[in-house]
């Protein structure tokens, strides 16, 4: 087994990007850190026991590295070349329906079908 890893090699073989391509680009870009120091180039060496901080546009990623891989297996395979302590994320807010006064506002799809009926009634009985 190998001593160290490319990091572009290892995010792809543990499938944290769906391509190695995508791999160079995030370790280029400033969003890695190994043991708490920025990563500027996708060569820069990993080992086991490496912790990796990976900040995605949805999420915070924190990865101890358990191994390092030597293919690109399948998802359980991936798995099991690191372990998640990452933060758990913040909770949801629950969504409030945006309540306004009756009349209020653009119709609502059932008010429209109303006017609708309203109208073509109206049309055949003017009286």
């Amino acid at each position: 087994m190998q001593a160290s890893q490319r990091i572009d090699k290892w995010l792809w073989y543990a499938r944290i990007t769906k391509s190695r391509t995508l791999a160079q680009k995030l370790a280029v870009s400033g969003h890695i850190r190994v043991n708490k120091e920025k990563v500027s180039a996708s060569k820069h060496p990993i080992k086991v026991d490496d912790v990796l901080t990976i900040v995605l546009p949805r999420r915070l990623l924190v990865l101890k590295v358990q191994d390092l891989g030597t293919r690109r297996g399948p998802a359980p395979e991936a798995q099991g070349l690191y372990e998640d302590i990452s933060p758990p994320p913040p909770p949801k807010e629950e969504a409030k329906q945006a309540e306004r006064e009756r009349g209020a506002g653009r119709p609502t799809k059932r008010e429209r079908r109303q006017i609708v009926e309203f109208k073509r009634v109206k049309e055949i009985d003017p009286f």
